[in-house]
């Protein structure tokens, strides 16, 4: 049965039958590649959309902050569903999903060779690029602001704490830019070993990131509320349940990431890079209590 199968779908990609009954075939065809290519799939979308909390912080700086991140939040789950989970839509409507075309070209300039649009494989190298400059940009951002953030607390040289005229942390953003040279530089220069240690040592550093966001959320909020309550301008729904089903969604990608083989260097890089933080962090809070206890530092 399975081979007739096959030999139907390859006659109907021939003859290009195949895009519009293709979505009705993956429904009959549930789970072609078993329930683990769906996993594989996630961890995959999870790295893709790293960083994207990071329009929250831009908005946080804005002029009306309570207004500008509800509104950037909210942008963010429309611009997914859109532009990510509508263009995987008219792909799947125009190719068949083990399309051979997909494999070799890709899945975007797939689809736009299928309906006749020429020279697709230019038209997606200027979206990518697009893509990557803007990526930069707001990686550039966020790097910049977090040495700033650091500075500011003393966990940094206060140095990077400092702003010019027009109120721009350029030290932060020129250590950040260099570092990136030099990211630039290893991944030229020692590719297979100092550049993948880098990678591999902050593969799941972000999802790391994202535990320790739901469990300030956790706490916080609740301090908040007990103190001062008239600051809680922006409310999640629903709380605590979908930060707590959040923390179970990201403990379980971890865990599968410790059983896929492709993976697993990722975690096990990343752990010790998290432990060395947070073990840094105690003992400067530790550190910094010994005074208090003296009844403060000394005159």
């Amino acid at each position: 049965m399975n081979t007739a199968w096959k030999r139907e779908r390859l006659a109907r990609s021939a003859t290009g039958d195949a895009g519009s009954r293709d979505l009705r075939e993956v429904a009959w065809r549930l789970l072609p590649r078993g329930p683990g290519a769906i996993l594989t799939g996630t961890l995959l979308v999870v790295f893709s959309f790293m960083g994207s909390e990071i329009v929250t912080l831009a908005a946080g700086e804005s002029e009306d902050p309570r207004r500008a991140v509800t509104k950037a939040t909210n942008s963010v789950i429309w611009r997914v569903a859109v532009f990510y989970l509508g263009s995987i839509f008219v792909v799947l409507t125009l190719l068949p999903w083990d399309s051979k075309a997909i494999a070799d070209k890709g899945s975007y300039v797939a689809a736009l060779d299928s309906i006749g649009i020429g020279h697709a494989g230019q038209v997606m190298n200027v979206i990518v690029l697009t893509a990557v400059l803007s990526c930069l940009n707001s990686g550039l951002y966020t790097a910049s602001r977090m040495p700033f953030s650091l500075g500011e607390r003393g966990d940094a040289p206060r140095s990077f704490a400092r702003t010019n005229a027009r109120g721009v942390p350029q030290t932060a953003i020129l250590g950040s830019v260099v570092f990136g040279f030099l990211a630039v530089f290893f991944n030229y220069q020692w590719p297979e070993t100092v550049f993948s240690f880098l990678l591999n040592s902050s593969g799941a550093v972000a999802l790391f990131v994202w535990l320790v966001i739901c469990g300030t959320q956790l706490k916080m909020r609740g301090i908040i509320l007990r103190e001062t309550p008239e600051k809680l301008t922006v409310r999640m729904w629903l709380f605590p349940y979908p930060t707590w089903a959040t923390i179970g969604m990201i403990s379980f990608v971890l865990v599968y990431m410790l059983a896929e083989p492709d993976a697993r260097e990722q975690v096990t890089m990343s752990m010790p890079a998290a432990v060395v933080v947070v073990g840094i962090a105690l003992i400067r809070e530790r550190v910094g209590r010994k005074p208090e206890a003296q009844g403060g530092p000394p005159e």
